[in-house]
């Protein structure tokens, strides 16, 4: 049987035992989500299968990774012309930071020290952490460049801000950076951390902002940005988010739920002015199935 006598519909394929495919595929284009992933028989396709099967690999591997703080610690050293502090959780390794979350929002007896004797008679605008999180893969592959671009944007700023040296935390959790921020009497604290890895990203590195930290404060307190990757939210665009967030928590002296991020607001507005609106008529459906 020859191209143009084939029998291409779904029933035919189906009885065939070939894949068949799913018209929202086309959503493909738009994320990394699994969907409109097709079907052989009722089954999903080996492909696919195959596929899943790597990305819950990749998933257990970020988790699992160690990061190397030695490098790291070089690197920033390099960028920023500022030796990090090296700090560790009460978590003493992996194992028990993922059983036990709750050391991991602390910090051992040993950094705290480090911290108050290295900040006596000083203030600080920012302090920046940087903590493993439940992803090693965020960290290594997003960190620097995300810290560059930000540290690059809070120098060109109207406005002057003194940073504290970076903290890096090993087997540290998010509350953990209030702690930091805390002991080095700074205003407000970011805390860069590595998200817990999802099927399609396993290298989402995330962001928490709070105004006056405090050991013992709620996610209420703390403002997010989540997913800065280059898949995601691209540096350029959560530097934008931060250094809005920044300028208005100091401000306004708040964060959390208080602070709303109106930065995405702002770029619509801009955006509108400058592109035609399209008649509904011209719009057509994506997911519509042309035999």
């Amino acid at each position: 049987m020859n191209d143009k006598t084939a029998d291409n519909s779904p029933e035919t394929a189906e009885k065939e035992g070939r894949v068949i495919d799913n018209p929202w595929r086309r959503l493909n284009e738009f994320t990394a989500a699994r969907i409109g992933l097709g079907r052989s028989g009722v089954s999903l396709p080996t492909s696919e299968m195959l596929a899943f099967q790597l990305a819950h690999a990749q998933a257990r591997d970020a988790v699992h990774t160690i990061l190397d703080f030695d490098e790291l610690c070089s690197s920033l050293t390099e960028r920023t012309g500022q030796t990090p502090y090296r700090l560790h959780s009460r978590a003493e390794d992996r194992t028990m930071y993922l059983q036990r979350p709750d050391l991991g929002r602390r910090l051992d007896e040993t950094s705290r020290e480090t911290l108050q004797n290295s900040s006596v008679q000083q203030h600080f605008d920012l302090a920046i952490v940087i903590a493993d999180g439940l992803s090693a893969t965020a960290i290594f592959q997003n960190v620097l460049p995300f810290v560059e671009a930000l540290t690059a944007a809070l120098a060109d700023d109207e406005q002057d801000w003194t940073l504290a040296p970076i903290s890096l935390v090993e087997q540290g959790r998010v509350a953990v950076g209030d702690e930091v921020g805390q002991c080095l009497n700074a205003d407000i604290v970011l805390m860069l951390i590595g998200e817990r890895p999802g099927l399609s990203s396993p290298d989402s590195l995330g962001l928490y902002l709070t105004w006056a930290p405090e050991v013992g404060l709620t996610d209420a307190r703390r403002n997010c940005i989540s997913n800065i990757r280059p898949q995601g939210l691209i540096y350029s665009a959560a530097v934008q988010r931060t250094l809005y967030l920044l300028k208005e928590s100091r401000q306004l002296k708040i964060s959390g739920v208080q602070l709303k991020d109106r930065s995405q607001s702002i770029d619509d507005k801009s955006a509108s002015s400058t592109v035609e609106e399209r008649p509904a008529s011209a719009s057509s459906n994506f997911l519509t199935h042309k035999p």
